[in-house]
């Protein structure tokens, strides 16, 4: 797959990234380094190879699940920057 100037100007707008005329071309090559990246990522061989979560073996820390106390809203919402009538108050964030 190959990226001409106008594709990147489109992935461009779709990101709201402003691009100047004359840095297209240079943009275009990139993407198109990148493109060629991945395809030669996707002639590795991964047959038999498990998926990982680190690229150093570790086991994800595990506790106890267990039931504690409860009850005790006051010491909960203690640290709150803003609580209300027992609960979280966060700032409204849509209009």
């Amino acid at each position: 797959m190959s990226i001409d100037k106008e594709t990147a100007a489109k992935v461009a707008k779709l990101a709201r990234i402003r691009v100047e005329d004359d840095a297209l071309p240079a943009l275009a090559e990139e993407f198109n380094n990148i493109l060629g990246f991945i395809e030669q990522l996707s002639e590795v061989d991964v047959e038999g190879v498990e998926p990982m979560t680190s690229v150093t073996p570790m086991r994800l820390k595990r506790r106890e699940d267990r039931v504690t106390e409860g009850g005790m809203p006051e010491k909960v919402l203690s640290n709150a920057p803003d609580a209300r009538e027992g609960f979280f108050a966060v700032p409204k964030v849509v209009e």
